[in-house]
């Protein structure tokens, strides 16, 4: 049997649990950097359906697209085949149009292995362009929101 390789450990707060597997490594065994993003991004997928209520997709829930405008990794730690990370996701900032994920990883241990942001910005369906966060949507996000300390 086949275990996955990322899961949701926790819901509160919001954890998932990623198992580094061999694909993912260069031939010296270590992971590669364009890998850390799909490990952030896999995180942010599985956050964004857990805060539209796990169905859909969380802005066109509320009648906008969510597109990525910026993001932010700092690598800290290095990883290994096989080598198990949590990444405890939360809202930080809520702004006009966009908003930010952090999402920290970390060891079971408690090692950190990288702190990274991820910021969508609210575009319209019909025309792809910004506008505002949907009343609807800023009520959601607010109720996931842990301001940077």
């Amino acid at each position: 049997m086949m275990q996955a390789t990322e899961y949701v450990l926790s819901e509160q707060p919001f954890v998932v649990r990623r198992t580094v597997r061999w694909g993912d490594c260069d031939p010296a065994g270590v992971v590669y950097t364009g890998r850390f993003t799909d490990y952030l991004l896999g995180a942010v997928g599985l956050y964004s359906a857990h805060m539209a209520g796990g169905e859909g997709r969380l802005g066109e829930a509320h009648g906008v697209g969510l597109p990525c405008k910026a993001m932010r990794l700092e690598f800290i730690g290095t990883l290994w085949p096989d080598d198990v990370i949590d990444i405890t996701c939360n809202v930080e900032a809520i702004r006009t149009r966009s908003f930010d994920i952090r999402c920290k990883a970390q060891r079971p241990d408690g090692r950190h292995v990288f702190d990274a942001m991820f910021s969508p910005i609210c575009v319209r369906l019909d025309r792809r362009e910004g506008t505002a966060i949907p009343d609807s949507l800023r009520a959601v996000l607010a109720r996931f929101l842990v301001p940077a300390s």
